[in-house]
Parts: C-alpha cells; structure tokens; sequence
C-alpha cells in the first residue's frame, strides 16, 4: 500500500527503509543470471558484482566463501554465472544487494543451446532469408567501420582497404568488442552511421577469440538492429570457423576483416586490368567488324554490275529496243491481218449486197407504199409501180399481167 504523506505530516527515513525493506522481502529468493566483475574474498565472504550481460545494469552480491568455492574455478571476472540468491535491503545503509545462496557457471554446451533455439527464432520470422540481403555498392563514397580502438581489426581493415583503393574514406566508430557493455555501444554506433546519408556501407570488424568472447555479435537485441539497418552490413567477427548469429543476419558475411575489405571496395588494380581487357576485347570485335565489312565491300565492287556500270545500261537498253521492236512486230501484224479480215469482210457484203445485184440488170419492184412486189397477181391492172434500178428509179403503171 503507497504511504500517505504530506508536507505537514511526513514519516522518518526509517519508516521509508522500513517499507522498501518489506517490499523486496516479499520478492523472494530468485535466479539471476549475469557476467562477474569486481570479485574480491574478504575472510569468509565473497563480494562481487553482476552485471546484465546487455544493459549497462548491476547489482551487488554478497554471499561465503563456500558458495563461491563449491562453483569451482570457472567462478571468475568475466565469467557468465546464474546465481540463485535472496534480495536484501540494508535499512541502516540504505542499499540493495543480493545473498547468494548457489552461484552456477553458465556452461558452453548451455551457451551454444541458447545460441540455436535464438536461431530458430530469427529464422522462423525470416531474417536470415537470403532474398532480404541487399548488395553492396561497386564503388562506396564512405564506409562506416565499427570495431575496437587501436585493435588489428581495424588495422586490417583500413590498411587492405586503402590499399586497394586508395581514394575509399572511412567513419570509424570505436567500441567495445566483448564484456558487458559490447552490445550496447555497438548499437549506438551502428545507429549513428546507420542515419549518416554519406555512409553507403556498414562494416563491423572484430578479431578472433574465445566463443564467450564474441557472444555479443550473437545478442538478440544487436542481431535484430542489424537486420532493420538501412545501410548494407558486413559482418567480420573472428576468424574462418567462428560463425556469431550476426554473420547469419548481415547482408555480406566476411571470413576475416581482411575478407571484409576485399568485399566492401573493389581493387584498383583490378578493375584497371579488366578495362583493358574489355578495351581489348572491344577492339577486337570492332576490328573484326571493319574487316568483314571490308571484304563485303570489296566483294561488291568487282561484281561486275559495279565494275562496268554502263555495260548493265546498255543491256537494258538493249533488251528495251528488243522488246520496242517485238511489239511493233505483233502490232504489225495484228493490224495486217485485221486490215485482211476487213477486206474479205467488205467483198462478202459486196458480193451479198443487193446493190450488186442491180448492177447486174435486175431490178426492184415496189408498190406505192413501198412493198416489194414479188407476184403477177400482188398488182391490179393500171396500178402504179416504182423500178428500183441501179442507176435510178422508174414509175411506171402496170398494163397488162402474165402468169408463167
């Protein structure tokens, strides 16, 4: 229950310490778990501080010298351990600390368990899909380079890198690479190159070492910023057989920082030889073209189409006058035998004309209203009749009619 306290009616400090003593009694005896520091043995008692192996957290232990030694000789600074130990308040000091009651080495073989159930989790939300990595630039502008101060690491990096291109520029953030506050200043530092727009590049470099000595590069927390960064990632922690999480998550993993110069900036040298090489191969292909294209041409002018243009000239003109006179020929002649029919035409109807048959000395007998008398009895006597002659006609009257 909160206190109740004003101005006019305030408790004393031991009613506080009293009632902060009380509540962590309630907690009860718990399980910590958490990486030494400041071990120190005073007579029987054993004083050391545990600190959260993320968070730049600690909490004091105090516990006997039995305790520590029944852990055995792993119990030492730098160790990770789980204590199962008994929250205490000290109400005349005012300070908090905790009774160890068993303290527990954290073994590899429990590391290493811990380490693959974190695995699957990560990939079980596909984090370490190979789809989600992103390539690195050709050619960056500037490289962030996280990795201890002063250490080979960053030695190798720089040096190789430069060496390769000798124009690269680097941001350098130094932090630490192990112990307790790793995690947390990897982070911020990735966070800090991560918001810089001239960084194309992250690389985050540590040397090799023991398996407890990189599990901060497997932290959950740190795998997790990694995977969200923006810029592209290049994981070098230890040396070829050392594998944290954070290779499995960064976009480029790197056996070495010497491999993780060689990845994040191309060879000068390098790209200056494939230039001739491609400059080569270009030359050559276009040579080639210009000599096929040459042959082609020489091969056309001796055609003799090209050799004797006018020759082809008169050819055609040639074979034009032939054909000119061709069809004058068949023109001719169908007018010839037109002209030939027309003729034989004309002295059939001559021969068929009944003008020509006048002009032999008969003559055409027509009645008044122009009927064509053909019989003695088709006339009356004393009727008119017209003789049509070839010379002219005659009008005569009909006087006397003979049968034959």
């Amino acid at each position: 229950m909160a206190m109740e306290t004003t101005a006019e009616s305030p408790v004393p400090v031991r009613t506080v310490l009293q009632a902060v003593g009380g509540w962590i009694g309630r907690l009860g005896r718990i399980w910590v778990e958490g990486q030494i520091t400041d071990l120190n043995a005073r007579g029987g008692t054993v004083y050391l501080t545990l600190r959260d192996p993320v968070a730049n957290m600690s909490v004091r232990v105090v516990g006997p010298r039995g305790v520590v030694e029944a852990a055995g000789p792993a119990v030492t600074d730098g160790a990770r351990v789980v204590v199962h130990a008994k929250p205490d308040f000290w109400i005349n000091r005012g300070t908090f600390s905790l009774s160890a009651l068993e303290i527990r080495p954290v073994g590899v073989g429990e590391l290493l368990a811990r380490l693959e159930r974190l695995k699957q989790v990560l990939a079980s939300e596909g984090l370490f899909r190979p789809e989600r990595k992103r390539p690195l630039p050709f050619l960056p502008g500037k490289v962030g380079l996280i990795c201890g101060r002063d250490s080979d690491a960053e030695h190798d990096v720089l040096q190789n890198a430069r060496r390769r291109w000798p124009a690269v520029a680097f941001r350098v953030e130094n932090t630490a690479v192990q112990g307790s506050y790793a995690v947390g200043e990897v982070m911020e530092a990735l966070r800090k190159l991560d918001a810089d727009p001239e960084i194309e590049v992250i690389v985050i470099a540590r040397g090799g070492g023991a398996m407890e000595d990189l599990l901060p590069f497997s932290d959950e927390a740190l795998v997790r910023a990694v995977a969200a960064a923006r810029t592209p990632v290049v994981s070098a922690i230890g040396h070829e057989q050392d594998s944290p999480i954070l290779d499995l998550v960064a976009d480029v993993r790197a056996s070495t920082p010497t491999d993780a110069a060689k990845k994040a900036v191309p060879d000068v040298r390098e790209q200056l030889q494939l230039v001739r090489q491609l400059r080569d191969r270009g030359r050559r292909c276009l040579g080639g073209a210009v000599e096929r294209e040459l042959h082609w041409l020489k091969s056309v002018r001796s055609r003799p189409a090209l050799a004797d243009p006018v020759r082809e000239i008169e050819r055609q003109s040639e074979q034009v006058l032939a054909l000119r006179d061709r069809t004058r020929r068949c023109l001719s002649a169908a007018l010839d035998r037109a002209g030939d029919e027309l003729s034989h035409t004309r002295a059939r109807l001559l021969a068929l004309s009944p003008a020509a048959t006048l002009d032999r000395g008969y003559a055409i007998v027509q009645r008044e209203d122009g009927s064509v008398v053909r019989e003695p009895s088709d006339v009356g006597d004393g009727e008119r009749i017209h003789l049509r002659l070839s010379g002219g006609r005659l009008t005569a009257a009909v006087s006397a009619r003979e049968e034959p």
